[in-house]
């Protein structure tokens, strides 16, 4: 009162939020904005007015853009503060405040965990009771009371897995490879993934090609396709690709002819996708598994999830539908293409046990 101020309210929708000229925005838990075009959109107005945001939020989805942001202006400062459970890192025109309890941090050490909760009225007391209340989850504890990124708990493969399986090798080059090909033209994305197996219980992943057809609903080029084949064969020669030929038999035949590959048909049969699961997990939880931190690999597991079918334990995609932003979080292709690859090199060297799938 007094100051001509004014104060006005607004829904979380980009298509909603032109034609404003703030003097301050404060965007409120801003994980749970279906994408990051809001932030953007005031943002640039806020460049014109010399104005100021504040967004406030706790951990989002692993591979979320809210989390794909937060990670690029930690690692973009080199100069980024860490004490104990709190971060302060500055990025262009941006500061963030972080409490988090870290990363290899205990999550039921409740006085670790209070120290990510600053504020007075959080007591160790106080979350005891929450953390050992009858309705919580360990997904909600971690994400909401320890602001670790978490996925839900139908998550096929953990963080803590797949992470424990990072090692600072790389395929050397000029060694011969498998390689994974899951073929999409149209929405999702055309995946490739190397696997070298140097010996039974030592199998490496390379680098996924992950190639992401037009925005506009036309098909992706396959010239984009071979393009990627023949970067892959150039630095390690390929002597058999493993792949759905369904709608890609041209692809298939200009691989064995071109390139000098062999063909391995995989089909994307319920049966074939318990067995990759089967084969796959058991690989990891052995210790056999290994990939050098590729982010489009990473990307494409965490986003995958468990779903049971009556052949099995399937990888599957977390969200059948494309809408709302859902598509960067939904895509699992590399995985596919990695378990199939793998699944049928694991069958030629024949150590693996006989997988064990429940018929219901």
């Amino acid at each position: 009162p007094g100051d001509e101020s004014e104060i006005q309210i607004w829904a979380a929708a980009a298509r909603t939020g032109d034609g404003i000229d703030p003097t301050l925005t404060i965007i409120d838990e801003l994980h749970r904005h279906r994408d990051l075009e809001l932030y953007r959109t005031w943002r640039g107005k806020l460049r014109k007015s010399g104005g100021k945001m504040i967004a406030i939020s706790t951990a989002g989805e692993p591979g979320s853009e809210f989390e794909s942001m937060r990670d690029m202006i930690r690692q973009g400062d080199p100069k980024a503060v860490r004490d104990g459970t709190y971060t302060r890192a500055v990025g262009a025109g941006i500061v963030l405040h972080e409490y988090a309890v870290p990363e290899d941090g205990d999550t039921d050490d409740l006085e670790l965990v209070n120290q990510a909760n600053p504020l007075k009225q959080i007591t160790p007391e106080t979350l005891a009771e929450v953390r050992y209340g009858p309705l919580q989850s360990v997904q909600h504890w971690r994400r909401f009371n320890c602001n670790l990124p978490t996925r839900s708990e139908s998550a096929a493969i953990a963080e803590s897995e797949w992470f424990g399986a990072q090692v600072a090798d790389v395929i050397p080059e000029g060694e011969p490879v498998w390689a994974g090909l899951d073929v999409a033209w149209k929405w999702d994305t055309t995946a490739l993934v190397p696997l070298w197996i140097r010996d039974p219980e030592y199998r490496l992943f390379g680098p996924a090609d992950v190639l992401v057809p037009p925005r506009d609903g036309t098909s992706l080029e396959p010239g984009l396709v071979e393009d990627a084949l023949r970067r892959l064969h150039a630095r390690n020669p390929l002597h058999t690709v493993v792949m759905d030929e369904t709608r890609a038999e041209q692809l298939a035949v200009w691989i064995a002819d071109e390139l000098g590959a062999r063909v391995v048909p995989w089909p994307h049969s319920p049966k074939m996708a318990a067995l990759d699961y089967e084969r796959f997990m058991e690989a990891l939880r052995e210790g056999w598994l290994h990939h050098p931190g590729d982010p489009k690999l990473t990307r494409h597991v965490l986003n995958a999830v468990a779903r049971v079918r009556t052949e099995g334990t399937r990888f599957d995609r977390p969200s059948q539908t494309r809408e709302g932003g859902n598509q960067d979080m939904r895509v699992i292709d590399a995985l596919v293409a990695a378990a199939m690859v793998h699944n049928a090199a694991a069958a030629e060297i024949g150590v693996e046990r006989e997988p064990m799938i429940a018929f219901v």
